[in-house]
């Protein structure tokens, strides 16, 4: 029981970093030269969806050579001799962040199993929604884990299936897990890829050279000098061999619901996610923004980075100089984090830095993607403040957040998310603004280029704004409910 309660707790992070994370990238290339240097390439385009932990898997015909890393792409794989230690024309590779599986060496990725017909080496972006529940079965059946990953329930599927086939095997594996899912596997025959039937992770298929590239966001591909071919779409698996591509529908048909918050903040701007430009879709939430929740001012200033795009939109609709009045450092790392109040607040202007000659006497617009417990919200706010601002006003370029994310996004539970327990009034006194607002829903999908938003049939997995989850959460109910017998329990035993 403990274990299934302490699933669904947010993991232990930097108590100065308010930003959501997501899980992961995957990367994806079949039959080139240097396949495992070309995979690093590819992972340092995907660094921004998980700076932890990286691996790379690599196939050379006979064997599979493997490395997983904590930290950075370039830290692990960009010195030499990486073509020695990971020969093969195959490879797949998968930048992470730690959830509550915890930040450890096991739980990097890709992992490999040997099974009956040959290696299987997996990488997955996304989150299982049913992962305990299958966990558990496996294990009261006598398998033996060696992680926290949920990943590794894939393995264990595919290994324990009766098919003969391997794709056979992979789909039977699939048709029992739920939730949000964007998957590389790499055998030694094939480069699988596969989406979850309503699509809420991005994948997409590349051309190098006439040889094929799977990645979770297109800036991958730019990266290696590959031609975006498509998206692959919701519920297909790709399979590619030395024959060709394959396209199957192992699912039974359903509308698709991308992930809406690829495009508020995950996805590079420069990627493409579901044929839309991520920087033309935020440009466009910073304009409607500035319709909906105008402001008297004398500047906007984008919260660097991901603010950026947004702000330059809602200067333009608003007609108000676009100013970088906030610098950030980009070369502190992550784990400059210190203990006390007062280091904490120092390492926060170690990344962040006011430019007092834009802001001093100014009434200033900041710009934020997005706010979710309000904690960097309060430190930038403060500090344009101390650089002479006469006044701060605060938007954020998406909807107010409030509920938790179960498909692969880092996000705090309900009573940590700002929104959710405080009116925006009430907000604007808490971060200490002059005044504070969000893009309405209907604004967000606006800027989607898809009219309003149909609540009959979403268009967008968008439930951290509206509670609409878009499959069942398993793992989540039963943890409730065995909340529950435990309340009563305990009711009871005080009752008597």
């Amino acid at each position: 029981m403990t274990q299934a309660l302490d699933r669904w707790s947010p993991p232990m992070r930097d108590p100065d970093d308010d930003t959501p994370r997501l899980e992961c990238g995957v990367f994806g290339v079949f039959d080139i030269d240097d396949a495992a240097a070309m995979t690093a390439l590819g992972l340092h385009a995907l660094q921004h969806r998980g700076q932890e932990a990286c691996g790379i898997a690599s196939f050379d015909g006979q064997r599979f050579h493997t490395e997983r890393h904590m930290g950075h792409v370039g830290d692990a794989f960009g010195g030499g001799g990486l073509a020695e230690r990971m020969p093969g024309r195959f490879a797949i590779g998968h930048t992470r962040y730690s959830t509550a599986g915890g930040s450890f060496i096991r739980n990097v990725q890709p992992m490999f199993a040997d099974m009956e017909a040959g290696g299987v080496a997996l990488a997955h972006n996304g989150n299982l929604t049913n992962f305990l529940t299958l966990r558990e079965q496996l294990v009261s059946d006598g398998v033996i884990f060696q992680s926290t990953s949920d990943s590794e329930v894939i393995l264990h599927l595919i290994a324990r299936s009766r098919k003969s086939r391997f794709v056979d095997r992979f789909t039977e594996a699939l048709s029992r897990i739920e939730g949000g899912y964007a998957l590389v596997a790499l055998t030694n025959k094939k480069l699988i890829g596969v989406r979850d039937p309503l699509g809420i992770r991005p994948l997409v298929l590349g051309d190098l050279d006439g040889k094929a590239v799977l990645a979770s966001e297109t800036c991958a591909l730019d990266m290696i000098g590959a031609r975006f071919v498509r998206d692959i779409e919701h519920g297909e698996m790709v399979i590619i061999d030395r024959h060709g591509i394959e396209s199957l529908r192992p699912f039974p048909a359903k509308q698709a619901r991308p992930c809406i918050f690829e495009y508020v903040y995950f996805a590079r701007p420069d990627s493409v996610v579901n044929g839309r430009s991520v920087y033309d879709v935020r440009k466009r939430m910073g304009r409607r923004l500035a319709q909906e929740a105008p402001a008297d001012i004398d500047v906007v200033v984008p919260v660097p980075d991901s603010g950026v795009p947004a702000a330059l939109g809602f200067a333009q609709e608003a007609g108000a100089p676009f100013e970088m009045g906030i610098i950030r450092n980009h070369y502190v790392g992550r784990t400059f984090i210190q203990p006390t109040q007062g280091a904490r607040e120092l390492g926060v202007r170690m990344k962040l830095a006011p430019n007092r000659a834009v802001l001093a006497g100014k009434k200033v617009m900041l710009i934020d993607d997005s706010i979710v417990r309000g904690t960097n919200s309060v430190r930038v706010v403060r500090m344009v403040r101390e650089a002479g601002a006469a006044e701060v006003h605060l938007r954020s370029a998406s909807p107010p957040i409030q509920w938790p994310d179960y498909y692969g996004i880092d996000m705090p539970d309900r009573d940590k998310l700002l929104a959710a327990n405080h009116s925006v009034e009430e907000i604007a006194k808490i971060l200490n603004v002059d005044s504070m607002g969000y893009l309405s829903v209907e604004g967000l999908y606006w800027a989607m280029g898809v009219g309003p938003r149909d609540e009959a049939n979403p268009q967008f997995t968008d439930h951290y704004f509206t509670g609409d989850y878009p499959t069942r959460l398993l793992d989540r109910e039963i943890a409730e409910g065995r909340n529950e017998a435990v309340d009563r329990q305990l009711s009871f035993l005080v009752d008597a």
